[in-house]
């Protein structure tokens, strides 16, 4: 059955398509509500997101086993991004968690509160914890800022770009400099029937919104940064979500491997669109350089200052001072029959490094800035 937010009703609602079906993609004014997310002044309608619940008392230690994050002192309150890898370290599972000293809360994308259920059911063995799917009963709402309307809820504060205990950088920018500071990001968790009530009276922002910021940030998403090759070096995901000397995990030989001695494969870049055909591609749309395909389009979204921005996945070895071809085919045809393709012009912006990983040996923590 195909969610559908009680949000919706709210005047000039538009609702999204793809995986964030069910919930608006704007409300009539996409930039105008962009700028007020970015001042705290706005919450957006993640209502589709996931929820899981563990609880136990030996929830922490479990998870802290299972995953790519060392949780097993998390203290009450403390939020935390986490992985879960198959055995070639290729991401499955992407987690934002928070622990309110009972519980651990864990939020994810839409579709993967139940597969993320059963899968941590199965690992329980004799351990003295409990998971519940409970996207049901709890919802999320999503904004940069506190709002008196939300206290006292849960919520999963976004370590991102911090470097967090454990991990590694793989960009070239100082934290301070990172864009990521200028997005403070919060995901509170609600009681579903509360939804309407604690959002009466606040400014709603849709989706729209909400990636664009995202976007601007550098900050991956699964299912869009993510596909079944992805890991987490690609992603400059070391930085928030895998702690570098914790004990065994499934896929942790894949993780220590990249980073001491090899390179990732592929590497995240920012790119600024060229906005004279006043549309934007389509996702997964393939990038191009000298006429070859080196990566594909992950996420893109029009930014109330910087105008056309997106993300894309590109070969490592691709020129980091090049300008890129995002080449999307419309799918519609011409007078003569030959199919509508729409090129745009990208200045990319390096997210990860190429130099990225193959740290024993490196003199000094830094990496090295393309020309």
């Amino acid at each position: 059955m195909e969610y559908t937010s009680p949000l919706l009703s709210r005047p000039a609602a538009v609702v999204s398509s793809g995986v964030d079906a069910g919930v608006a993609a704007h409300y009539g004014q996409p930039l105008k509500e962009q700028r007020a997310l970015a001042q705290g002044r706005a919450v957006v309608d993640l209502s589709h997101l996931g929820v899981v619940t563990v609880t136990g008392p030996d929830r922490l230690s479990w998870l802290d086993t299972l995953s790519s994050q060392r949780v097993n002192a998390l203290a009450p309150g403390e939020s935390t991004q986490l992985l879960l890898l198959d055995i070639q370290g290729r991401i499955e599972f992407d987690i934002r968690m928070v622990d309110d000293g009972a519980t651990a809360w864990l939020i994810v994308e839409p579709g993967l509160a139940e597969p993320l259920a059963q899968f941590l059911d199965r690992m329980r063995f004799m351990l003295r914890v409990e998971v519940s799917d409970v996207t049901d009963s709890w919802a999320v709402l999503g904004g940069t800022a506190g709002l008196e309307a939300l206290e006292g809820l849960n919520r999963w504060r976004d370590p991102w770009p911090e470097v967090s205990a454990g991990g590694y950088s793989y960009a070239v920018v100082a934290p301070d400099d990172h864009p990521g500071r200028g997005r403070p990001w919060i995901e509170w968790i609600v009681p579903r029937s509360e939804l309407e009530s604690r959002t009466a009276g606040l400014e709603l922002a849709g989706m729209m919104a909400a990636e664009a910021l995202r976007i601007a940030a550098w900050r991956p998403r699964q299912g869009f940064e993510t596909d079944s090759r992805a890991i987490p070096h690609e992603l400059d995901l070391i930085r928030t979500a895998v702690h570098l000397a914790k004990g065994c995990y499934k896929g942790q030989e894949t993780i220590a491997r990249v980073h001491n001695l090899g390179h990732p494969p592929r590497r995240l870049v920012f790119l600024q669109l060229d906005g004279s055909q006043h549309t934007l591609p389509a996702l997964d749309s393939p990038v191009v350089l000298d006429g070859k395909t080196v990566g594909r389009l992950s996420s893109v979204a029009q930014h109330h200052e910087m105008g056309p921005i997106a993300l894309a996945l590109v070969k490592r070895s691709v020129d980091a001072g090049a300008v890129l071809t995002v080449v999307d085919s419309t799918g519609s045809q011409d007078a003569e029959g030959e199919a509508v393709v729409e090129e745009y012009p990208a200045a990319q912006e390096v997210i990860v490094a190429p130099d990225a990983g193959q740290v024993v040996g490196r003199q000094s923590g830094f990496l090295r800035a393309p020309r």
